[in-house]
């Protein structure tokens, strides 16, 4: 079977290709914009896309040049009532298969997809990319052989090349900065500055200073002008760790670096050309914080034009056994210490630990049990860790004795007072749309990959609720 994506904003248009081309080979799915294309494609995979060039919001070049990244060897017709030999040459050369113009017959479209589908077999045979991910054990100084890791070594490779802005999400602990450095090793850029900043560390009147750099006298203690990271990493990458704690003021000053690739230091009046590659970073949901009024829609959409998800350490299924074994062995060479293996009621604690920290705590963990540990083999006393065998929730009176203990409990607490209510809302907005996750996303104004992964850690299907609720 075939799958071919129709990305247009207008009804009668999707509905006419869906009775052009479905038939027992080809089954059509269409979108009304271009970022509602970009999720579509990040679900899955699709053999042709069919795009209309002028839409409200990301147009169809935008949809093209993202599509060329995140599934490369997939054929993209742009369709559109403007036929210019400007816009057509553009598409070709940022990578369309074809160019039609409308109006066109059910025989044009359809030669055309034919012929797309003939090339994307040529390249599925081919499957360069497929064979290279398939032989990582691990990336980089990433460990992992689980498909969601996979799937993270896939798109760094993809991405790599490109000059895209890039989004990484994932919990505290997954390793974002390591992808961003692993994006930067594997781009033009590598011999180039890479450059990270932590939002969090720095006050707002420091951060802008750090970023944007300053001249002498522009503030109370500006005793000597000092160059900003944007001009550090000049030709290079710079790296934005945690941008979701940075203010809206320092957010349109970041908007407008971005738009227009000059920075104004403090204090000066003269624009400052950069040449930067940007990847961010946020262990938050962007899109709530768009909805809470704390963050700007107009840069996430700017940020966000490839977001690489990191999976926690819970989700990545047989990847705990190899980073045990990766820290164990690292640890005791690095203290000279010849340590054999765990004890099985120590190993058997561990591998039934959800790890809230993810890699992050469980090196931790390691690091200390080798340490401690007195003989080649480590026990769980050597562990010295404060939780059982089963994960138990925050018991009344249980103190936090750590961090890490303390970011869990109430991370724990915060999750048992919202589900009921974040169960209610998604369950009632399927009923609303006739259970079409889509329909409901965009009802409710979240991406519909949000909501399908708010469905999926709340365990709601929308088959099952349907006959449950009929």
């Amino acid at each position: 079977m075939h799958h071919v994506l129709v990305v247009d904003d207008e009804a009668v248009i999707r509905e006419g290709m869906r009775r052009i081309l479905e038939s027992d080979t080809i089954r059509v799915e269409s979108v009304a914009s271009g970022r509602s294309a970009i999720d579509k494609i990040q679900e899955k995979d699709f053999d042709v896309v069919i795009t209309d060039l002028k839409m409200p919001g990301m147009d169809g070049l935008e949809v093209l040049k993202t599509i060329k990244i995140l599934q490369p060897d997939v054929p993209v017709i742009i369709i559109t009532g403007y036929s210019t030999v400007v816009t057509a040459v553009e598409a070709m050369k940022s990578g369309a298969f074809d160019y039609i113009a409308k109006p066109f017959s059910p025989e044009q479209i359809s030669d055309k997809v034919q012929k797309a589908l003939i090339r994307k077999a040529a390249f599925t045979e081919n499957g360069f990319l497929k064979k290279e991910v398939h032989k990582f054990h691990g990336f980089d100084n990433f460990i992992g052989e689980s498909p969601e890791m996979q799937k993270v070594y896939r798109r760094i490779l993809q991405v790599a090349p490109t000059e895209s802005t890039v989004l990484i999400t994932g919990e505290s602990g997954t390793g974002k900065e390591l992808v961003a450095r692993a994006i930067h090793k594997k781009s033009p850029r590598h011999e180039q500055p890479f450059v990270a900043v932590d939002c969090t560390s720095l006050a707002e009147n420091l951060l802008e200073s750090e970023l944007f750099g300053h001249v002498k006298g522009s503030f109370t203690g500006a005793v000597q002008s000092k160059i900003g990271l944007f001009k550090v990493a000049d030709c290079g990458t710079l790296f934005l760790d945690e941008i979701s704690n940075i203010s809206l003021t320092t957010q349109a000053k970041l908007l407008r670096v971005l738009q227009e690739r000059v920075i104004t230091p403090i204090g000066d009046t003269r624009p400052v050309p950069i040449d930067i590659r940007l990847i961010a970073s946020t262990n938050r949901d962007l899109m709530a914080m768009v909805a809470e009024g704390t963050f700007r829609d107009d840069l996430l959409y700017r940020i966000k034009v490839i977001p690489v998800n990191l999976p926690p350490l819970r989700e990545r299924q047989g990847d705990v056994s190899l980073l045990i074994n990766h820290f164990l062995r690292k640890f005791s060479e690095d203290m000279g210490k010849d340590i054999r293996g765990f004890a099985p009621d120590a190993l058997e604690l561990l591998e039934d630990y959800n790890f809230p920290g993810n890699v992050r705590e469980m090196e931790n963990i390691i690091e200390r049990s080798v340490v401690l540990c007195e003989g080649d083999v480590i026990n769980r006393c050597d562990m010295e860790l404060r939780w059982e065998k089963e994960e138990r929730g925050p018991a009344q009176g249980f103190v936090p004795q750590s961090l890490e203990e303390l970011k869990e409990t109430k991370k724990q607490l915060r999750e048992q007072a919202v589900e009921p209510i974040e169960k209610a809302f998604v369950i009632n907005a399927l009923k609303r749309n006739n259970w079409n996750i889509s329909q409901a996303a965009e009802e409710t104004g979240m991406l519909r990959t949000n909501f399908h992964a708010l469905m999926k850690k709340l365990g709601i299907s929308a088959k099952f609720e349907q006959k449950n609720h009929v």
